[in-house]
Formats: C-alpha cells, structure tokens, sequence
C-alpha cells in the first residue's frame, strides 16, 4: 500500500538565481506482518498521509539533487526509520522544466516546460537486501521524414500491407534501464548521455542519417549505442509506439500529392518492445 501521486515544486535559491524540480512521487510499502489485511489490526500501518508528509520533509531537508537520489533518500529514510516496513518502493518522475534564455541569456528565474521527454526513475529495498534503481525517460516523440522502410516481411492471404522503401518513421518511445548495484553515480550526467544516445542513434549522422529497415532494429540500435557507450547500465527495456502517416489522395482535387501532405492514423497503432541486457548480469 502506499500514497501515489505526490506532486510538488521544490525551489531552491542560490543569491538571485532560481533553480526549480517539480516532481510527482509515489511510494508504496509492503510491511512484515499482513495483519492489517487479515486481521484489521492497523497498529503497524504508517499512515498515506504520514508516507506523503515524509517525502515533503524530505524535499525540504534534502532538496533533490538528482531524482534518483531523491528516490534512494525515500527508501533509506522508511528501512531506517520503521522496522515494521519489509519492503518500499519508490517512482519519481520530472516536470521538463527547462530555463528561459532571451537572446542566449539564461533568466535568473524564468523556466519554459518543455515536451521533449519525461525523465522518471524507480527505487526499491527489501530488508537486508541490495538497494536497486532502475531510470528512464518516456513520452520522447521522435519523428524522421526518411531513411526508413519495411520491406521483405512475411505474408499470407490476410496480408495487405504494401512494401515501402521509404516512409516516415515516427513513434512515442519509453525507455527503462536497471544499474545494477547501485554505486554513487552521477546520475544526472548518466541520464543526459544517454538521451542523447537515443536521438543520435535513432536519427543518424546529421548530414545524410541513417537507414532504418524496421523499427525494431531502430530499437535494438538504441539499445546496443546505450550498452556501449554508458557501462553503468546493465539491463535495457525499450518500447516504441509507432505513429503511421498515410499520404493523402489528392487526385480528385486536380493535384498531385508526393508525400507532401499526410494524415496520422490514430489507432490502431502499432508497438515493438526489446529487452536487452549484458550477458553478465543475466548470469549472475
């Protein structure tokens, strides 16, 4: 059990300059005994109340240097604060708040929200074992106007999917990924490079791109770009929501349409998921 969406704006002043997290946090515990369950004895339920004035205090006292910092203070403070808490588990996700520049002057205390990805992460702890945090980023849109196709899939009688060569290429992704034991990382640095290993590998070298046989390969490039270059991520779920633009006939309006205007088919949509990780950590 637990208290879901704690939504709060945790502002910190340094002189004139503003710095600002909005945040939302759910955090759910699982305690030694389920006698509340069984019984209706609630003499060891902490209260949700209690749950969400705790992580208030502690944005207050801690402030958030990191989110995933903010989510293992969360599950540190419940272990160490009640022994009756057998388990916690902790989801924090980012408002994208980014700050305001007028002319490439950064405000002192303006922010733009920018939709450009959801940064979250996860903390969980059961008692007397290893503290583990999984981050990610959702809600990314992507979109390439070419160097993509779908050729030479499997057909049968109930196929109607015609060969395409070159396309759009346009999805919602969500991206998951575990560190294994949790070490004093930089998350923050973490995070960013690999957001920008998936734009570079879904995108491409700027001048001319890359080509994209499917969007499952599209995945699987992210993921391996992600495994090579960060190696403090050991495990990648990856998940791509594929957005399909049909281009429009035009051809009783007396014009011709060469993929210049294209609708959005809404549903139903397509979806592919991969997970990967190093063969070391599925061994173990």
């Amino acid at each position: 059990y637990g208290k879901n969406t704690i939504k709060f704006l945790r502002l910190h002043k340094e002189g004139k300059k503003h710095f600002v997290k909005e945040v939302e946090v759910c955090a759910h515990l699982r305690l030694t005994s389920p006698q509340e369950y069984l019984e209706g004895d609630n003499s060891l339920v902490i209260p949700t109340d209690t749950i969400k004035n705790i992580v208030l205090v502690l944005a207050k006292k801690n402030g958030i240097p990191s989110l995933e910092q903010f989510a293992i203070d969360i599950c540190n403070h419940f272990m160490t604060t009640f022994c009756q808490v057998a388990y916690v588990k902790t989801y924090v996700q980012e408002v994208p708040w980014q700050r305001l520049h007028e002319d490439g002057v950064p405000h002192v205390h303006s922010f733009i929200c920018v939709p450009d990805g959801i940064r979250f992460c996860e903390a969980e702890q059961c008692r007397n074992g290893p503290l583990i945090v999984f981050a990610g980023i959702k809600d990314l849109k992507l979109m390439k106007t070419t160097q993509s196709g779908f050729e030479g899939f499997y057909k049968n009688e109930h196929t109607t999917l015609p060969e395409r060569h070159d396309r759009i290429l346009c999805g919602e992704f969500f991206c998951k990924w575990s560190y294994g034991e949790c070490k004093d990382f930089d998350f923050d640095c973490i995070w960013k490079k690999i957001r920008e290993c998936i734009l570079e590998a879904f995108a491409g070298p700027p001048d001319h791109g890359e080509y994209s046989p499917s969007y499952q390969k599209t995945v699987n490039c992210i993921q391996m770009l992600i495994l090579s270059r960060v190696p403090q991520v050991q495990v990648i779920e990856a998940v791509l929501n594929n957005t399909f633009y049909n281009v429009v006939d035009m051809k009783n309006l007396g014009l011709t349409n060469d993929k210049e205007v294209l609708v959005p088919v809404e549903t139903p949509y397509g979806s592919c998921a991969c997970t990967l990780g190093r063969k070391k950590f599925f061994e173990a």
